[in-house]
């Protein structure tokens, strides 16, 4: 059918539309093409030339940096230090190492034995994993690297934080250490963080470092790079910064710390002090100590002997590791359970004729003549043995262990420290489950006076004498604060099953300790009343001694070898009306409480009630002389105002 006019002229306006449209779009692409050909070779010419010269892009991790640990005044006690470092990656240098390792050692100081250990790193590690060649360069040697980048290639000089420990070995047992990390640590994680696969990165390994590895540890930043073929890194294109670990706040005082660790000198020893209201720990130090910065930079084989031949043992942390007999310091607890069971009073006396006989077999007090007859209180002032030996057969081994247990001997107390250990608390039960024999009679006596089966640490006995001192269930603290965030502090309850008579007539019989006629401990009592305390003597044998020895007379413990003398104990508080601090005390092999223990642990119970060094008139005069002597002697850590608990250190 033939088309009109009017129709042949709207068809024409239709084409003639589309085909603008069409050119329209077809100029628009055309100029876009132009614009970014343009670009490309005008603005990024350089840019494009250097990637077709094999450049590429790489996405490095950045470590972050670990967080602070800080004693309750806000002082370091862990904390990072700028170390220059320069390290390799094979997939950079081209595949073969050696003569970019022997070039390098033309630059800085670098053995054959060095080049020939890290030539079976490399073997070992895959060829992407950057290796440390050497750290704690010095500035000069680190910009030499620099320097010399070109020919080395793969070498990447690098400014990185170390781990240091500015208090040395004063916090060494309860901050641990970091170290690099080993494929036994990589193994040991279902999913490990990329982090830890960077060159030396620093993994907590035992103490609070290891225990909270992963709030201290911090989030990796990452930058991306343009290296070209040979591996040398030619700019930085961007880089994010990453987020640095938590900062850790613990109970203990940094400077009550130094004085436990310089009064106990090369004693091998272990001093814990606690608050008795609140549960944190004041101090807590195992002596001797070590550097924990030897493990940082990679402890020698020659140091790490010395430590573990040592007999006094540096790298066991015995304040909570290292298990006791509490000898007399655990008195308290068989008199506790016998006023409990109602089996005793106050008033209740046995008689000591310096022995208890028990099928055929005598049970001696440490007094071979005696003590005649004693009550409750003497009975604590005095130490006398058979007058527990005697409430034991009466009260039994089952209320002891319970009444033990109640006071936190036998439990394991929660801490972010290292092999925190339980101790033994024995009863029937456990003695058929561990030894699969019944309980006897003998083995109550020896309990009732802290030796035969019972093992406490001297957390422990810090946690029971702060509960006896405040009639609360006071659990050990060790974190304060983190990032600045207090932690909450519990409501300590009362004690479940302990008379507010039966914690009178114990207080008493400590008060006596101290400051009794015949209390074991008056030497080394505090003679300012604001300050009175109230204790409790223990010596621990470690032999035993034969019948015959005893007809002749005991050997003793200063003609003894070191190893095989007795442990000396002591666990006090103070002030006695209003408890504000307790402490234990453990001299491994001292000999008596009274004479190793207890004068110890008086000076730093009262550097921790003086807030500073324990004053002259506080301790008997005939002893002031010789405290003032020691005073001087020692190089004591004087805090300085503490820093921004974000700065790096």
């Amino acid at each position: 059918m033939k088309k009109s006019p009017r129709e042949i002229q709207d068809s024409s306006r239709t084409i003639t539309r589309r085909g603008l449209m069409l050119g329209g779009i077809q100029i628009a692409t055309a100029g876009a093409l132009a614009m970014q050909m343009r670009s490309m070779q005008l603005d990024h010419a350089e840019e494009f030339r250097m990637l077709a010269d094999g450049n590429s892009i790489k996405i490095r991790l950045l470590p972050p940096a670990r967080g602070l640990i800080l004693d309750r005044n806000g002082i370091v006690i862990a904390g990072n230090e700028q170390n220059y470092r320069v390290t390799l990656t094979r997939e950079e240098a081209g595949g073969d190492v050696e003569p970019i390792l022997r070039r390098l050692a033309q630059i800085i100081p670098l053995s054959d034995a060095r080049i020939e250990e890290l030539l079976e790193e490399f073997s070992r590690r895959s060829a992407i994993t950057p290796i440390v060649l050497a750290d704690r360069l010095s500035w000069e040697e680190f910009s030499a690297i620099a320097v010399n980048a070109p020919s080395l290639p793969g070498v990447t000089p690098e400014s990185a934080l170390s781990r240091a420990y500015p208090r040395r070995g004063d916090f060494a047992h309860v901050m641990g250490y970091v170290g690099p990390v080993s494929d036994y640590d990589l193994s040991r994680i279902e999913q490990p963080d990329p982090v830890l696969r960077l060159p030396d990165f620093q993994l907590g390994k035992i103490g609070v470092e290891g225990r909270l590895e992963e709030v201290l540890r911090g989030k990796a930043g990452a930058r991306r790079v343009e290296v070209n073929s040979t591996g040398r890194e030619m700019r930085e294109l961007s880089r994010q910064e990453g987020e640095q670990g938590a900062t850790l706040q613990l109970t203990v005082d940094a400077a009550l710390q130094n004085y436990a660790a310089q009064r106990m000198g090369e004693e091998s020893a272990a001093a814990v002090v606690m608050d008795c209201e609140t549960g944190e720990l004041a101090a807590i130090c195992s002596s001797p100590s070590f550097d924990p910065n030897l493990f940082v930079r990679g402890i020698s084989s020659r140091d790490y002997r010395a430590l573990m031949d040592h007999d006094h043992r540096p790298l066991a942390d015995k304040t909570v590791q290292g298990v006791y007999p509490p000898g007399s310091t655990f008195k308290m607890v068989t008199l506790m359970a016998g006023l409990e069971a109602g089996v005793i009073n106050a008033g209740t006396r046995f008689f000591c004729p310096g022995h208890t006989e028990l099928g055929g077999r005598r049970f001696h007090c440490w007094r071979r003549g005696g003590h005649g007859s004693v009550d409750a209180v003497q009975g604590l002032e005095e130490s006398c043995d058979v007058y527990y030996y005697e409430l034991a057969q009466r009260v039994g081994i089952d209320r002891i262990a319970e009444m033990a247990r109640k006071m936190g001997l036998g439990v394991r107390h929660d801490l972010p420290m290292s092999a925190v250990a339980e101790g033994i608390a024995p009863d029937r039960e456990w003695k058929m489950r561990r030894h699969g024999q019944p309980w006897q009679i003998g083995d109550s006596l020896n309990a009732s006076i802290g030796q035969g089966y019972v093992l406490s640490s001297p957390l422990q006995l810090a946690v029971m004498t702060a509960r006896i001192a405040s009639g609360r269930a006071v659990e050990p603290r060790l974190i304060r604060a983190i990032d600045g965030v207090r932690q909450p502090v519990p409501e300590w309850p009362p004690l479940e099953g302990v008379s507010a008579n039966t914690l009178r007539v114990t207080r008493l019989g400590m008060d006596a300790v101290m400051y009794g006629s015949r209390g074991t401990a008056r030497a080394s009592r505090i003679t300012r009343d604001e300050w009175r305390m109230a204790g409790k003597t223990g010596t621990s044998q470690v032999r035993n001694i034969t019948a015959a020895e005893r007809a002749r007379g005991v050997i003793s413990n200063e003609q003894l070898p070191w190893n095989r003398r007795d442990h000396a104990l002591f666990v006090a508080y103070a002030p006695f009306e209003a408890p504000k601090y307790a402490i234990s005390l453990v001299v491994e092999h001292g000999g008596g409480g009274s004479t190793a223990a207890a004068p110890l642990a008086r000076d730093i119970l009262l550097f921790a009630l003086n807030g500073g060094l324990p004053p002259l008139d506080a301790v008997p005069s005939d002893q002031r002389a010789a405290m003032e002597a020691r005073h001087q002697a020692m190089d004591l850590f004087i805090p300085e105002p503490p820093r921004n608990a974000r700065t790096r250190v």
